[in-house]
This record gives C-alpha cells, structure tokens and sequence, in this order.
C-alpha cells in the first residue's frame, strides 16, 4: 500500500503531515519513507519484493508525504518492464482460492490463540528486516540507487545530530551545509525504515553524537511529544553514554518547515543541554 500521509482529524485536514502513518505503525505492516518522488517508485517496487517473498509474506506501507511528494511534478526515472521483471520474480501465491475448496482466513481469535498468533507475528516482522536490507541491496546492485535502513548525511565529527523522516529531510541537508559553513558540527539522520524499527543502525548511526534533535511531524497528545521522538528514546535507554534529546514536532497540517526552523532546532537542543534541562519537546512555528 502506498500512503500519502496526510492530516487526522480533527479539525479536519487535507495537507501533509505524519499522523497517518503513526495511526497505523502498531498494525503488523512492514513501512518505508520515501523523501522524493524517485524514492516513492523505488520503494514500491522494494515493496512488492518484500511482500511477496516467501520468508516475509507480510504486507508494506511506503509512505510519502501527502501533497510535497503526491502534488508536486519532479524528475524521476521510470524503470521499464524488462527491468522491473528483472528484480521481481513472478509471484507464486501461497494458497489459490478454491469453491471447491473453501477455507476460512481471518476468524475470530479467542482468547487460546490470540497471544500466539501475536508472537508470530512479532516474530515474522523482526525476521523480514534481513529480507528488507537484502531486497534493497539487490536494486541498487540492479539500478545503481542503494537504500538503507538508516542514512546518514555528514555525521562524521558532528556533535549535533537532526533525525527526520520523510521529504523535510532535503530541506534538513540544506540547513546541514550551512551550519557546516559556518562552522557549526552538525549532521543529519534519516529514519528509512519504519517498521519493523532499526533500532541497531540508528544507534550505530548517532554514536558518539552529543545532542540529538528529532523532527516529529505528528503530535502524540499524550504529553510526550512525537512518536519517532518516543522510539529513539527507547533505543538510547539502556546505553550508559547517550546523547541528550530534545524533540520539535514540526510541519502540522503541511506547515512550512524552513531551513532556518532546522538550524534553530540544532540551536536549541544545543541551549537545553548546557542549561541541563530535563528533556522535552517543543512546537515549531506555533502561533501564540
């Protein structure tokens, strides 16, 4: 399934942001996220990949943002079909539908079942991860276009790191190259992988890092802030030299995030961490 993540009510919203693919990153889906339009296509092909593969057969979100990515007219290079077949096998399903031999799929789970249908599935999402970096692999040794769980954009030497998810991660590059211009040690994470959650790479990924500020583009309105802000904590938890996090949650509804939005990010994190302020979350561009 590919979702252009758009708002949740209410108020009702049309315009982007990642309250969508939050609503559903408990259901059992395998997500990636896109942050261009290329990306969108490639990842959808990754994701029939994913599906289909007997050691997987579980379902895949892609996710783009809604309106940035689904509205807006960019360059993209379409594979044709001798290419895409070369990296997607024919699909063998499973179990073919019968009349003639009919079968029941998705009854009832009572209470002597539910707990273990729930393992396996854990179990089956934590177990398609190899599949997932394998498949993406495999397309960039096709098409020369590699993906990672976790990418990282001039984190070498940065004591600063933004984590983003999602096509505000190009306008984050930006603000990376100019904090680096002026001398500023920063870098730039990007969560590619969703579901199941990379939590290896990404703490591979902010090592020796002192600040963390992670962009959330949903508000978990449970007094926390965001909800990718609430997986990295989780990550760092148990690791006796974490860096100091502090989360923004941004671009509600579409709004403008800026390349001065993200330096003030970097900035601030920065402020909290000297001040030794117990670690919060701030909104981003909020009328008062």
């Amino acid at each position: 399934m590919t979702v252009a993540n758009r708002s949740l009510s209410g108020p009702i919203s049309i315009w982007n942001d990642h309250s969508d693919m939050m609503m559903s990153r408990d259901t059992g889906w395998i997500q990636t996220v896109a942050e261009n339009g290329q990306e969108a296509f490639d990842l959808t092909l990754h994701a029939f990949r994913v599906a289909e593969d007997r050691r997987v057969l579980l379902p895949v979100i892609v996710n783009l943002d809604g309106f940035t990515l689904s509205h807006v007219i960019e360059p993209v290079e379409i594979l044709d079909q001798k290419e895409v077949d070369g990296y997607l096998p024919p699909y063998q399903p499973q179990m073919r539908l019968d009349p003639d031999k009919p079968v029941s799929m998705g009854p009832v789970g009572m209470p002597e079942v539910y707990t273990e249908a729930k393992k396996a599935q854990d179990e089956a999402i934590k177990g398609a991860k190899s599949v997932i970096i394998e498949a993406w692999q495999e397309f960039g040794d096709l098409f020369g276009r590699y993906y990672k769980p976790v990418e990282t954009y001039r984190t070498d030497g940065a004591e600063t790191l933004l984590v983003t998810m999602g096509s505000l991660s190009e306008t984050a590059m930006t603000a990376v190259d100019q904090m680096r211009t002026h001398g500023k040690n920063a870098g730039l994470v990007r969560i590619r992988l969703f579901r199941p959650f990379p939590f290896e790479e990404f703490l591979t990924a902010v090592e020796g890092a002192k600040q963390i500020a992670v962009m959330d583009r949903a508000l978990g309105l449970n007094g926390a802030g965001g909800p990718l802000a609430t997986e990295i904590k989780a990550a760092l938890y148990d690791k006796p030299e974490r860096p100091y996090i502090w989360n923004y949650v941004a671009g509600l509804a579409g709004r403008d995030v800026t390349v001065e939005n993200f330096v003030e990010m970097v900035d601030g994190v920065e402020a909290a961490a000297a001040d030794g302020l117990r670690a919060g979350y701030t909104m981003i561009n909020v009328r008062e």
